[in-house]
């Protein structure tokens, strides 16, 4: 059997270990925080309603999904989707993850600018992911750079999508640990517990962005040694 050694595959074995790594820091933090109860006994479905309706958007409406932790808020039909074992859940992780998704929700109600340059280059990134690939393996194949370049280009919108997730992420992070604190939702422990589980979450975003990059820079290594 014939193996081939390409060492640009470290880059991607150290996105996929950070991402790894990330990923079992949020469960374990969600975990352990999912089973301290908040003092006030409000499940986060109870705390998302109180949270928007402080903040005057009555409009978005609260849904149960399924799965487990596919919160997430649709800007397009204005609804927020708390996942089953989030939605009833009287847990500090839960609240934290509710009022995170109610950041977004601010977010779209006060013209946040990440979030609408996010929302814009969606159909423009998941054009480029589709092609980025294919291009980039037909233009080295037959020895192409022009497509080869386009293939770069085309998986640099991925990671400026990425990159501008990051703000958008931890911007409704401190939003949510500040409503929760100025509204008496959690406070103290509570309130550090949901710090906690959030971060964890964004580190997730952090993680998936550096391995992107490292993705990006093995194409652009792999289009220099083609070169040459």
């Amino acid at each position: 059997m014939f193996f081939y050694y390409d060492a640009t595959y470290l880059l991607v074995l150290a996105g996929v270990i950070l991402c790894v790594i990330a990923s079992a820091n949020v469960n374990q933090t969600y975990k352990k925080y999912s089973t301290v109860g908040n003092a006030r006994q409000m499940t986060a479905e109870q705390a998302a309603r109180t949270i928007l309706d402080q903040a005057g958007i009555r409009q978005v409406r609260i849904e149960r999904v399924g799965g487990n932790l596919t919160d997430h808020y649709d800007p397009r039909s204005k609804v927020l989707r708390l996942s089953e074992t989030v939605y009833n859940s009287q847990s500090v992780a839960a609240i934290g993850v509710a009022a995170h998704e109610c950041g977004h929700a601010i977010q779209d109600d006060v013209g946040y600018v990440p979030i609408k340059i996010r929302g814009a280059i969606v159909p423009v990134v998941n054009f480029g992911s589709a092609l980025c690939w294919p291009l980039f393996l037909i233009g080295l194949l037959m020895g192409a750079p022009g497509l080869v370049n386009a293939g770069i280009i085309l998986f640099s919108l991925v990671v400026v999508f990425q990159l501008v997730t990051l703000p958008v992420e931890f911007n409704a992070s401190g939003r949510a640990l500040r409503i929760l604190d100025g509204t008496g939702i959690l406070s103290g422990s509570e309130l550090q517990g949901a710090g906690k589980v959030l971060r964890a979450a964004a580190l997730t975003y952090v993680a998936s962005a550096l391995s992107t990059i490292l993705q990006l820079l093995r194409l652009v290594l792999l289009s220099g040694r083609r070169r040459n």
